[in-house]
């Protein structure tokens, strides 16, 4: 039986916080790039510590390398949040490919500490995460 789009929406994509530890490339659509630290990631977006928050919206190039993937994909910006210092702002994917995604989903397994021995679903993987 097919799942209603409100229960994948209520369903979290399961998050690894990183701490700034991975920079991350933006580059906009009137060729600046800004420079970020993704603070936390999922295989739906992530979250960006920025210098100074970017509108609300606007479509941006995301590259940015993690685990043993190199993702480049389009990714729409979210309300920003200021921080103590700069800001932190969520961004969600909007052509992240399949094979990505999975290698992505992969290595975010990684960092959670499971094997593919083990093979958790992401629902166990997303309990192990504090939000």
């Amino acid at each position: 039986m097919p799942r209603s789009k409100q229960a994948d929406k209520a369903r979290r994509a399961p998050r690894v916080k990183l701490a700034g530890t991975v920079l991350v490339l933006l580059r906009l659509d009137n060729g600046r790039d800004v420079r970020a630290r993704l603070h936390q990631l999922s295989f739906t977006g992530g979250l960006l510590h920025l210098e100074k928050p970017l509108d609300e919206g606007i479509q941006v190039d995301v590259v940015f390398h993690v685990g043993e993937s190199t993702i480049r994909s389009r990714a729409v910006m979210l309300f920003p949040m200021w921080a103590t210092q700069g800001c932190l702002q969520p961004f969600e994917f909007t052509n992240l490919g399949e094979e990505d995604r999975q290698k992505l989903e992969s290595d975010l397994q990684k960092f959670l500490g499971f094997t593919a021995d083990s093979s958790p679903s992401l629902d166990r993987a997303a309990t192990a995460i504090s939000e």
